[in-house]
């Protein structure tokens, strides 16, 4: 059974897409961010970056000790990995999922979530950092749409951890101050995903988890506040 050290985060909601998609056994351990609980030492020890998610699985198919892992996307193609589902095994198709995986990594979850950071929590409202990262995100989302344009899914034919991991960043749209009216294919392709059985799962179990998100000042200082520090006295 997979332990998933877990909160209800974009970058969360990407590994429970996954496991309720294959039904894959996991036992859930929330980490609430907002408090601090990122920075226990057992928690660290799996995830040395104090992020969330991470994962443990003690049948690992080489059959030695327990595998962690930490960052989403590892996360995603360990698993896929694992169980050969939602990444394909030919070598063109596992390249077309990887470099998608990788541009949601590197492009999509940052670009967000700085556009997250400075519309929704920053103290000060800096109009040059809004106006930068709520064109940013437009513009990665005009890159989906364009790319979903004459395909069902990110990657081509088939639903794979490419779209597991994009999918949750386009979740908030609004809060990015995104209208999905403006990317016709992109809202074809949420609407299809967020009709999935295991979509509405993941989610509502993010709901049993944390019914209310509370972004209080606490939470801002422990989320926000760190640098070297932070690390160095772990």
């Amino acid at each position: 059974m997979i332990d998933l050290y877990y909160w209800t985060t974009p970058n969360g909601h990407k590994v429970t897409l996954f496991l309720e998609e294959t039904g894959l056994p996991y036992r859930l351990h929330p980490v609430n961010i907002g408090k601090g609980e990122q920075f226990a030492p057992e928690f660290l020890a799996i995830a040395p970056n104090n992020r969330i998610p991470a994962i443990v699985d003690p049948a690992p198919a080489d059959g030695g000790a327990p595998i962690s892992v930490f960052e989403s996307g590892a996360i995603l193609l360990y698993l896929a990995d694992k169980t050969g589902q939602f990444i394909p095994a030919d070598l063109r198709g596992r390249t077309e999922v990887l470099q998608w995986l990788f541009w949601q990594m590197g492009g999509l979850g940052p670009m967000a979530g700085q556009n997250h950071h400075f519309v929704q929590y920053a103290p000060e409202r800096i109009a040059y950092a809004m106006e930068r990262y709520v064109k940013e995100t437009a513009r990665l989302y005009a890159v989906l749409n364009k790319r979903l344009a004459d395909r069902a899914f990110v990657a081509g034919a088939d639903y794979s951890i490419a779209d597991m991991a994009c999918y949750p960043w386009i979740v908030p749209y609004e809060r990015q101050q995104q209208d999905l009216a403006d990317f016709p294919h992109l809202k074809r392709w949420f609407e299809a995903i967020a009709e999935r059985p295991a979509t509405k799962r993941a989610y509502a179990l993010a709901e049993t988890v944390n019914r209310a998100p509370v972004m209080d000042e606490d939470a801002k200082r422990i989320m926000f506040g760190q640098d070297a520090r932070t690390v160095d006295s772990r």
